[in-house]
C-alpha cells in the first residue's frame, strides 16, 4: 500500500520523514497515474531496489500553475488519495505531497535540488521524464539535473515518453478526451481496467428527479475534471464500499425553468439504479464507464421521463456487461 504523506513545509529538510530517506525519488504531477506515469514509476521501483531504499513519488499541492498562472491552471484528473491508491500496485512506498508556496517556487534550481533531494530525502536515486524542469522559472533542466546528481552521487535515470500508437500518453490528452465526452479512450490511457473517477458529497438539490420518478444524488465539492455535459453509464460506490449501477447526468437541466440551480453547468446528478436509501451527507464516488447521449432539451417533463427510462435501461446493460 502506498502511504500518502503531506509535507506542510518542504523548504525545511528536518520535516521530511526519516523512513523515506535514502531511497529513490521521482518528482512530478502524476495526475491520473496513467500508463506513462506507470512506466516511469516501475523504473523508480526498480532503481529503489538497486539502492536498497524506499521508492518515493513526490508531487505538489496546490499545482504550481494555480499560484503562478491561475488562469491557466489545469483542473486535476484525480485526487491525491486516488493517485496514492493507483500507485499501490507499482511498489511505490509513498506519495509525498509538498505544500506549494511562492517561497517554495522562488528557489533556484540548485537550492531546490539541495533542499529537497539531498537534505530532505537524502536520495540515492532519481528517475524523471523527458520534460522535467525544476526551480524558479523552470530554469533547471535534465542536463543540470544529471550534473547535480553526479556531483552528489545520486543514481539518475531518464524515463522515455510512453506512447500508445502514434500519441504520447499524457494528462493533457486525457483531458481532451474527457472534454469531448470520450470515455473509452480515457480508460485505455489509464490502463489496467481503471476508470475516470469523481467523488463528492451528496447534498440537497431541487428534487426534480424525485418528482418525475427518478431520484438523484446531487454531488457537490467535486475536485476533479468532469466529462462534457451529457448522460453516462457509471458505477457508483458508497462510503461503505457498496457498488451500484448508475446513470449520471452532467450539466444543466435545459428542460426546466432556468433557476440558478438548474442552470449550473457543473451539476452532477447520479441515479443509483434499483437503489433504496438515504445518501445525504455521504461521500459518493463515481466511475465513468461509457457515454450514453448528449444533454438535450425536451418538450415536456413526460418526454424527459420516457427518455430517462431508456437511459436507465441502457446504463444498466452497459454496467452489467462491463
Amino acid at each position: 500500500m502506498t502511504t500518502l504523506v503531506h509535507l506542510s513545509d518542504p523548504t525545511n529538510p528536518s520535516a521530511f520523514p526519516d523512513d523515506l530517506a535514502g531511497g529513490a525519488i521521482s518528482i512530478g504531477n502524476f495526475d491520473g497515474v496513467h500508463l506513462g506515469h506507470q512506466a516511469l514509476l516501475q523504473e523508480l521501483a526498480g532503481l529503489a531496489q538497486q539502492v536498497d531504499g524506499p521508492a518515493v513519488a513526490v508531487t505538489f499541492d496546490p499545482h504550481p500553475a494555480s499560484i503562478l498562472r491561475p488562469e491557466s491552471a489545469p483542473t486535476p484528473l484525480s485526487t491525491m488519495a486516488t493517485r496514492a491508491e493507483r500507485m499501490s500496485d507499482l511498489r511505490i512506498s509513498a506519495l509525498v505531497v509538498c505544500h506549494t508556496s511562492r517561497e517554495f517556487l522562488a528557489q533556484s534550481a540548485e537550492n531546490f535540488f539541495e533542499r529537497l533531494v539531498v537534505q530532505g530525502f537524502r536520495a540515492r536515486g532519481m528517475v524523471e521524464g523527458e520534460n522535467f524542469f525544476f526551480g524558479k522559472d523552470r530554469e533547471g533542466d535534465l542536463p543540470l539535473l544529471n550534473r547535480l546528481c553526479d556531483q552528489n552521487r545520486v543514481a539518475f535515470k531518464v524515463a522515455n515518453a510512453f506512447r500508445q500508437g502514434e500519441a504520447m500518453v499524457s494528462s493533457s490528452l486525457i483531458r481532451r478526451h474527457l472534454l469531448a465526452g470520450e470515455i473509452d479512450p480515457v480508460s485505455r490511457l489509464y490502463g489496467n481496467g481503471r476508470l475516470h473517477r469523481i467523488s463528492g458529497v451528496v447534498s440537497e438539490g431541487e428534487k426534480r428527479g424525485r418528482t418525475i420518478g427518478f431520484p438523484t444524488a446531487n454531488l457537490h465539492h467535486v475536485e476533479v475534471l468532469l466529462p462534457r455535459p451529457g448522460v453516462y453509464a457509471a458505477r457508483a460506490i458508497t462510503e461503505d464500499g457498496d457498488s451500484h449501477a448508475a446513470a449520471v447526468h452532467l450539466g444543466n437541466n435545459p428542460t426546466f425553468a432556468a433557476t440558478s440551480e438548474a442552470a449550473r453547468s457543473d451539476k452532477v446528478e447520479v441515479h443509483l439504479i434499483d437503489f433504496q436509501g438515504d445518501l445525504y451527507g455521504q461521500r459518493l464516488s463515481v466511475d465513468f464507464i461509457d457515454h450514453v447521449r448528449n444533454a438535450e432539451k425536451f418538450a415536456s417533463a413526460e418526454d424527459l421521463r420516457r427518455q430517462l427510462r431508456k437511459d436507465i435501461d441502457q446504463c444498466r446493460t452497459i454496467v452489467t456487461n462491463h
